[in-house]
């Protein structure tokens, strides 16, 4: 079952242009993972140091898997030392609702 991971980050001020660079890495390394289906990066409106990375896996073994790599633990560990706090990521189920 497809999945989305929603991962939230505050970033400090004058660090945008390091993430951005960053989550660029990451993005153009998981599109080459298996199970990986699309992502986007969002800057919240209203409050401009935090962004969310949303993307679409396969499944969540995809995704975990991407996300113990050494790679992208390298990059996400460099992405921690922009942050205010750290990274949450949550997982969710893409479900099918009937409207009847």
């Amino acid at each position: 079952m497809a999945v989305r991971i929603i991962i939230e980050r505050k970033i400090k001020k004058g660090k945008e242009v390091e993430l951005s660079k960053l989550l660029l890495e990451l993005r153009s390394r998981a599109v080459k993972e298996k199970g990986y289906i699309t992502g986007e990066t969002l800057r919240d409106y209203d409050d401009p140091s935090t962004h969310i990375v949303i993307s679409t896996w396969e499944s969540a073994e995809d995704w975990k898997r991407w996300s113990n790599r050494e790679g992208r633990m390298e990059v996400q560990s460099r992405i921690e030392e922009l942050l205010s706090e750290p990274s949450k990521t949550k997982i969710y189920e893409l479900i099918g609702v009937r409207i009847d």
